[in-house]
């Protein structure tokens, strides 16, 4: 017998909210943002384009993004899925949790970009291993309580569920050598870190 998944936003919703979450992008973004086969994640942006929902770019930086219907649109759709599923109470306490975090992490993203030389602040060029090992031990660290965030998260809306996939696979990365995967591009720990902020910010109602 097949099981039924518990309910959840459909593709097209996960589609739009990954571009009002993390701004305009094009579709192999969309894709690891959403985890939806790329094929899926352009049948959709087609089908959001043709409802006013979203709008593409051409050129050097060709993108997709929201268009205003397409944020409105989101607001509203996201704010059902959250209250049809009853879990506006549990997001909001893992959101709690959340923000408790978030300067930490901010701190530690400084601390990975910036080092102190004979007493001055410098740009970390990466040229000291011991300390670049230091400083991710610590992010290590956070992950963990990150992750139990994430868990929370994720047993209230399955959506949320992306997002520890996404930050393990950038701390993964940036352990085996690929640095930039700690703060630098929109796949990095940091780049994730900030679309999770954007998206429970979204999801329960709360102003920037």
């Amino acid at each position: 017998m097949i099981r039924a998944e518990p309910p959840q936003a459909g593709r097209d919703l996960l589609v739009l909210h990954a571009l009002r979450c993390g701004g305009h992008a094009g579709t192999a973004r969309v894709a690891a943002a959403t985890g939806l086969p790329e094929p899926a994640v352009e049948s959709e942006l087609i089908d959001l384009g043709a409802a006013g929902l979203v709008t593409y770019a051409a050129g050097p930086f060709a993108a997709w993004g929201l268009t205003d219907a397409g944020r409105a649109a989101d607001a509203e759709r996201i704010t059902a899925d959250l209250e049809s599923a009853g879990a506006r109470p549990a997001v909001a306490a893992a959101y709690e949790r959340f923000a408790t975090l978030n300067p930490e992490l901010l701190d530690l993203c400084t601390a990975w970009q910036l080092r102190s030389v004979d007493g001055a602040g410098t740009v970390n060029d990466h040229s000291d291993p011991s300390y670049d090992t230091r400083v991710l031990g610590r992010f290590t660290d956070f992950d963990r309580r990150a992750a139990a965030v994430c868990a929370e998260l994720s047993a209230a809306q399955p959506r949320f569920g992306r997002y520890r996939v996404r930050l393990a696979d950038a701390l993964d990365r940036a352990a085996s050598g690929e640095l930039a995967y700690v703060a630098d591009g929109t796949a990095s720990y940091h780049a994730v870190w900030a679309e999770l902020h954007e998206d429970l910010l979204a999801t329960l109602g709360i102003p920037r």
